[in-house]
């Protein structure tokens, strides 16, 4: 889950702002912009954000969908990471998905498995637009793990998913430093987190969402899947529930990349160039370069 607007530690607040001065130093670089590409056998690629007219290149023949995570939308997660991918080569997109009308513009907490349907359904648009088979699926938090996952196992999704990669996924549920374990011992909490944020109670460890997606096996075959995670996680907490099991998984914890990298749950989805890095690396392992402290200025 993303929460704008939550308690954290201060260790955690302390995290993030030193995380979002870290990286400051580059993202007061002037993006690069979108442009105009010739692929094999003469295609034009044109490369851009939500851009429906992008075609893929032989250099990047799936093309990328961001999901956002909890209390979020697409233009304030993916600000940093949607053009760099864009300018790049890669066909980009990103959607809003669990909209509720009385929260605009924070998004994610729709019932998960309407949101799923939405992914769904936004999966084959950018399919029947680019012509192409399969995916790749970036997310963060929500977005990134119980989401996509449930999308996955129970919505033929695999068929359509090259692969997943997901930074600060909470893949088990979240206890975000305890506090949805004390949800569930205070009577009444749990329901009226279902009727007024569902999303958010699916979340939960021990929810009946949590509960279903989790009775199957981490993986589904055929799909590489990729965690990137953070020791200062205070949501999807403890950071090491976030990890998956099974074949074809990497799972990553930046700060065995770099020890200085000290972003937080929120932080490592929006600005952390050392997890958008091993982002990078995982989209296209054939040309992966290492991470390293260097990466969050490079």
């Amino acid at each position: 889950m993303s929460p704008r607007k939550r308690s954290v530690p201060t260790l955690a607040c302390a995290a993030s702002a030193l995380a979002l001065a870290v990286t400051a130093i580059a993202a007061s670089a002037p993006a690069a912009p979108a442009v105009a590409k010739t692929g094999k056998a003469g295609k034009t690629v044109t490369s851009g954000w939500n851009n429906w007219s992008c075609k893929p290149s032989a250099a990047h023949p799936n093309p990328v969908v961001l999901l956002h995570g909890t209390w979020a939308n697409q233009l304030d997660t993916w600000f940093v990471l949607a053009p760099e991918l864009a300018a790049q080569g890669y066909c980009v997109y990103s959607l809003d998905y669990g909209k509720l009308p009385y929260m605009p513009g924070l998004n994610g907490q729709g019932p998960l498995v309407k949101s799923a349907g939405e992914v769904s359904a936004f999966v084959d648009k950018v399919l029947t637009s680019t012509g192409t088979k399969k995916v790749d699926i970036v997310g963060h938090s929500e977005g990134g793990g119980p989401l996509p996952r449930y999308y996955l196992n129970f919505m033929n999704g695999a068929s359509k998913v090259d692969k997943l990669i997901g930074l600060a996924p909470d893949n088990h549920g979240a206890t975000a430093s305890g506090l949805g374990t004390l949800a569930r011992k205070v009577p009444g909490v749990s329901k009226t987190l279902s009727l007024s944020v569902p999303g958010v109670e699916d979340q939960i460890v021990g929810s009946e969402f949590m509960k279903k997606l989790n009775s199957k096996p981490d993986t589904v075959p055929g799909v590489k899947y990729t965690v990137i995670s953070t020791k200062y996680d205070e949501i999807a907490t403890p950071y090491k529930s976030q990890q998956l099991s099974g074949p074809n998984v990497r799972n990553v914890v930046v700060q065995d990349l770099c020890k200085l990298d000290v972003s937080e749950h929120i932080a490592l989805g929006l600005v952390d160039r050392i997890a958008f890095h091993e982002v990078k690396n995982a989209l296209d392992p054939a040309h992966a370069t290492p991470t390293t402290c260097k990466s969050a200025v490079s």
